[in-house]
C-alpha cells in the first residue's frame, strides 16, 4: 500500500482536524529513503541526543573507518576495534549498540528489504526493539521512513502530538493512548496521517499554520 494515495487523502479528510491540515499543508511529499534497515538503525543510534550536523560529522568519521565501502558493512563494523569507533565521536554506549546491530545483522536477525517486506509491522517492532539501544520509536521511524509502511502512528512522538494539538486547537498534547484511540479511525494510512501531523507542527513554529479557535 502506497503513503499519500488519493485513497488516503479521501479518507483521512473524513477526519475534521486532518482535512484542515491537508488543506493547509498540501501535496504529501515523503519519499522513504532507499536504504538497507540495518544502516538506518546504525544512522539512528549515530543521531541519539544529538544535533543533525554533529551526528552527521559523526557519522561521517565513522564511515571513513571502513572506505572500502559506501557504508560500512555489519562484518566490517564487527573487525573494528571499538576504540577507533570511540575515536570517530560515538560514545561508549552507542559503539556498544552499533555493535550489536551489526552483530544481529550478520546473524540475520535483522531483515534486509526484501526479507522485510515478508514480516508485519508488530513482528518487526518485536524483533528489533530487542537490539541494544532501539526502542519502538526508533523501530517506527524505520517502518515509516525506509520501509514505508502505510499504517505507522508514533504515538510516543512529540512532534505527532504537537500537530494534533496545533491543528484541534486543543490547550495541551493529547496522551499517547488518547492519540491512539483517535488514529484508530485513520487506518489503514496512519503514516500518511502522522506526516500531515509532522507538517502541521513545523508550519505552526513558523507562524504558517491556521488553527481553530482553543477549546
Amino acid at each position: 500500500m502506497s503513503l499519500g494515495t488519493p485513497e488516503a487523502l479521501r479518507h483521512l479528510r473524513r477526519d475534521a482536524v486532518l482535512k484542515r491540515v491537508i488543506r493547509q499543508v498540501g501535496p504529501f511529499t515523503l519519499k522513504p529513503a532507499q536504504r538497507q534497515p540495518y544502516e538506518a538503525l546504525v544512522r539512528a543510534i549515530a543521531h541519539q541526543q544529538v544535533h543533525g550536523r554533529a551526528a552527521e560529522a559523526i557519522l561521517g568519521r565513522f564511515i571513513a573507518l571502513c572506505p572500502e565501502a559506501e557504508f560500512p558493512a555489519p562484518e566490517a563494523v564487527l573487525a573494528l576495534t571499538p576504540e577507533a569507533m570511540r575515536g570517530a565521536g560515538l560514545s561508549a554506549n552507542k559503539v556498544l549498540a552499533i555493535r550489536d546491530i551489526a552483530e544481529k545483522a550478520a546473524l540475520g536477525v535483522i531483515p534486509n528489504r526484501a526479507a522485510a517486506r515478508r514480516l508485519s509491522d508488530e513482528v518487526l517492532i518485536e524483533r528489533l526493539v530487542a537490539l541494544r539501544g532501539v526502542g519502538r520509536w526508533t523501530v517506527e521511524m524505520l517502518l515509516i521512513f525506509t520501509l514505508g509502511r502505510a499504517d505507522i502512528l508514533p504515538v510516543d512522538d512529540f512532534g505527532v502530538r504537537e500537530g494534533y494539538r496545533v491543528a484541534a486547537g486543543l490547550p495541551e498534547q493529547p496522551k499517547p493512548k488518547a492519540l491512539a484511540e483517535i488514529g484508530e479511525a485513520w487506518a489503514p494510512f496512519r503514516t500518511t496521517a502522522a506526516w500531515y501531523l509532522w507538517r502541521a507542527a513545523d508550519l505552526a513554529k513558523e507562524g504558517g499554520f491556521k488553527a481553530p479557535a482553543a477549546i
